[in-house]
């Protein structure tokens, strides 16, 4: 990996070089019940939309790649029989410019189970070659807890990551497109006293973490609780809206629609996205539901986030961003249930 930094004020320089393609990025989207400023993902057309220091998203980045609704294919009744057409929906490279660490260990997760599978989703992997991707380093929010689940920094799954040193960026370059950019500011090797600033900017953000999440034999404790009593009082609790599942960056559960016309002419196949937290999750053919009750459907979305996956990939799928906490409306939180889980709190019902 290589590294330069380059003066504050020539990010505008680095964004009208990357204007060509479709910029996605963090902007204002208005002011909560209490005055506080909303942040979310959204296509940018001018330097000032893009609001680079924004302390957290209501929604991750999933829609960009997964839509909450795609068609597949669509048919035409031709002469000769059925001609199908096949549309995998990205038709231009993207940069998505300034996504925490969180959201880009979110995709990291998600390709191992959308592209490097036995089946590759073939949709999902024709909009993540067309990615441009832009990290910047965040400020955690009192209900992040990625730092216990190990994505409060990343590795690979970007081509440049941002640091603010003050009247600087440090800039962590991971691809030769993301040089070649780079290469066309005022940029330079850091010296040895940005160095040490960029670790004591890490030091400082890892202190500002106060939401933890034990995961020490955490896979162990969840098969030896499965028939705990403290999953019925989440239950209880539980809407089954699917909020969380909507909020989630990692959750990728969908459903799959046929319609034909009826001139039988024209039809169409088309996925949605889905939660395991809706009633009818896993109700079958002949009306036959596996999971009647909301704290099993509860219970089956965290098992699968953290132990279902660590068992196949060795990580947990959930990477700490508190979305679905700050959106449930029955205010419940991953740090509450994994801590009543592990037999710490008081009543929760």
């Amino acid at each position: 990996m290589l590294f330069r930094v380059f003066a504050k004020d020539h990010l505008i320089n680095l964004y009208d070089i990357l204007a060509v393609n479709h910029i996605v990025g963090p902007m204002s989207k208005g002011f909560d019940r209490h005055g506080a400023p909303l942040y979310d993902f959204d296509f940018i057309y001018d330097f000032a939309e893009l609001q680079l220091h924004y302390p957290a998203t209501i929604h991750s980045l999933k829609r960009f790649v997964l839509p909450p609704r795609e068609t597949l294919c669509t048919f035409d009744l031709q002469k000769d029989g059925w001609q199908k057409h096949v549309d995998y929906n990205a038709y231009k490279p993207t940069v998505y410019f300034g996504l925490h660490a969180c959201d880009i260990n979110a995709l990291n997760k998600l390709d191992k189970v959308l592209t490097g599978n036995v089946y590759p989703d073939p949709y999902y992997a024709a909009k993540r070659k067309n990615m441009f991707i832009i990290g910047a380093g965040c400020t955690p929010q009192p209900f992040c807890f990625c730092k216990s689940m190990g994505t409060d920094s990343v590795l690979h799954g970007f081509d440049l990551f941002l640091t603010d040193l003050g009247d600087s960026y440090f800039a962590e370059i991971h691809s030769a497109r993301a040089f070649a950019f780079i290469s066309s500011l005022e940029c330079r090797e850091p010296r040895q006293s940005e160095h040490q600033r960029f670790m004591e900017v890490a030091q400082e953000r890892m202190n500002l973490f106060t939401c933890h999440v034990d995961t020490t034999d955490l896979t162990k404790i969840l098969d030896l609780e499965f028939q705990a009593e403290v999953w019925r009082e989440w239950g209880r609790k539980c809407l089954s809206c699917g909020t969380c599942a909507n909020v989630c960056p990692t959750c990728y559960c969908y459903g799959i629609e046929e319609n034909v016309d009826l001139g039988l002419q024209h039809a169409s196949k088309t996925r949605h996205l889905y939660s395991c937290n809706l009633i009818d999750f896993a109700q079958v053919a002949g009306g036959h539901n596996f999971r009647p009750e909301s704290h099993d459907r509860l219970k089956y979305r965290y098992y699968h986030k953290h132990r279902g996956f660590v068992e196949a990939f060795e990580e947990s799928l959930c990477v700490g961003c508190g979305r679905c906490g700050q959106s449930c409306l029955a205010n419940i939180t991953v740090p509450e249930v994994i801590a009543s889980v592990r037999g710490e709190g008081g009543d929760h019902a």
